[in-house]
């Protein structure tokens, strides 16, 4: 037995899937939006530099590789966001959990105490982090909720 589609051999074309990349595309070149994903592309990058420019690199390279490596997925997950935020829907919820793995990776990876910069720099980075992700997060989901509503109006 044979499928047929009235829209074609691909989805490419079809109404709904047109519409959601519509509503995506909306959502994510409002203005909020452009700010959140510039400001966890930002928050990501301070992330990776920040044990050279707070001189913890050599008092906790374990704390510094997290740090850098956390900070370039923050980094990634951001440009993503700007590029393609029907994708990354998801993974900006997997920023705000990166978020409070930064709160607390200094007390888990060291295990005892860390020095004040280093305290400081994860607790609010991660949570700036963290806050940053579940707004990315909100602005891509409200925007294709209140859109989704309309067509049912």
């Amino acid at each position: 037995m044979t499928e047929t589609s009235r829209y074609g051999a691909t989805m490419a074309t079809h109404p709904d899937l047109v519409e959601m990349q519509a509503r995506y595309e909306r959502a994510s070149a409002s203005g909020p939006a452009v700010i959140t994903d510039g400001l966890v592309l930002l928050a990501g990058l301070w992330l990776a530099i920040s044990p050279w420019v707070i001189h913890f690199n050599a008092t906790a390279p374990d704390v510094t590789l997290s740090n850098l490596i956390m900070g370039i997925a923050v980094a990634v997950v951001a440009l993503g966001l700007t590029l393609m935020p029907q994708r990354m829907v998801r993974l900006s919820w997997a920023t705000a959990v990166i978020g409070g793995w930064i709160v607390v990776s200094q007390w888990v990876i060291q295990q005892s105490a860390a020095g004040t910069g280093i305290v400081l720099n994860n607790v609010i980075t991660g949570g700036i982090v963290l806050v940053l992700g579940v707004a990315a997060a909100m602005i891509l989901t409200m925007g294709s909720r209140s859109s989704g509503s309309r067509r049912g109006a």
